[in-house]
């Protein structure tokens, strides 16, 4: 059994408060990437898995030391890095003559791997060589993506899942306006895929709403993509299970249009409208003959006597 399978008492406080953060929760924690440097890594690749830190951080790990593996080939370092660490995201960097300037880019579930997907980088353009201002770390990007292909391809469409897993950022509650400053768009067109980042610059328009200018900021990617490994419909169906405690529980009587509006039924008992108390108004007054009728029709019939 190995080392890290086996299963752990704590001995201290804080080995029991390590041990309790890595437990399963209903909200999970924000997804933490690994990013590791293969054994024959040129300067491209490691300028790439440098600025992709910097732009992660502080959800990221950079591993320094070079790693002789090959992730389609054997993944079992992965996973025991995957462990160790706790990070359900990575990107992997190699450089061969056979694929130069090569990026594994993947995810995780129960420290498996789940989706693997290789991209080769035919350019790029570091922060360094980006002489404007830079977003604060720990800032969280807006996401867009370009292309039909992302739409219409599996693999694609794969990828933009798989993206968006790994720039996401943390789960906020609310947004500010000044907060969205940071913006990472992809393209995909004619089997290539762009990766440029901005800064959002807000500036004064005469009006409540600011004019918007994007700055190129740094990193820039053009990408191809090599190999893909997927996982089964039913191995990624799974991953995409929920908690029942985490469902919306279904409310009765509720319903909604196409609109949006919410509409709701209520149950009420029959009610008797004759005792209903009505407005009194001279108009509506009983005639005496009105009155003489109506206790007429309320008395009991006499019965014949023999």
């Amino acid at each position: 059994m190995e080392a890290l399978d086996r299963v752990v008492k704590p001995k201290t406080k804080r080995a029991k408060r390590f041990l309790e953060k890595r437990e399963p929760k209903l909200n999970e924690n924000t997804k933490n990437a690994m990013l590791i440097r293969g054994g024959n890594a040129n300067l491209t690749v490691t300028e790439v898995l440098k600025d992709i830190y910097a732009v992660k951080k502080p959800f990221a790990v950079l591993y320094k030391k070079k790693n002789i593996t090959r992730p389609f080939e054997d993944q079992t370092s992965l996973e025991f890095f995957s462990k160790k660490s706790d990070c359900s995201l990575f990107l992997f960097g190699s450089h061969n003559k056979k694929r130069p300037n090569n990026l594994i880019i993947g995810r995780m579930f129960d420290y498996h791997v789940l989706d693997m997907i290789e991209l080769g980088v035919e350019k790029f353009v570091s922060l360094k060589d980006v002489k404007n201002s830079k977003c604060p770390e720990g800032t969280k990007p807006m996401l867009i993506f370009a292309g039909d292909m992302f739409d219409v391809n599996e693999e694609y469409r794969r990828l933009k899942s798989l993206l968006i897993d790994f720039f996401r950022g943390p789960t906020v509650p609310s947004i500010r306006l000044a907060g969205l400053e940071y913006v990472l768009h992809f393209t995909a067109v004619d089997g290539k895929i762009y990766m440029r980042s901005y800064k959002v610059l807000l500036k004064k328009s005469g009006c409540k709403i600011p004019r918007i200018e994007l700055e190129e900021m740094g990193p820039s990617l053009d990408l191809v993509m090599r190999r893909t490994h997927l996982a089964s419909d039913d191995l990624y169906k799974l991953s995409l299970k929920q908690p029942k405690a985490l469902k919306p529980k279904k409310k009765k009587n509720i319903s909604h249009d196409v609109f949006g509006t919410t509409y709701g039924r209520i149950h009420m008992q029959k009610q008797d409208l004759s005792k209903l108390q009505t407005r009194k108004m001279k108009g509506l007054k009983k005639r005496p003959a009105e009155k003489l009728v109506e206790d007429g029709e309320n008395t009991p019939k006499k019965s014949k006597s023999a």
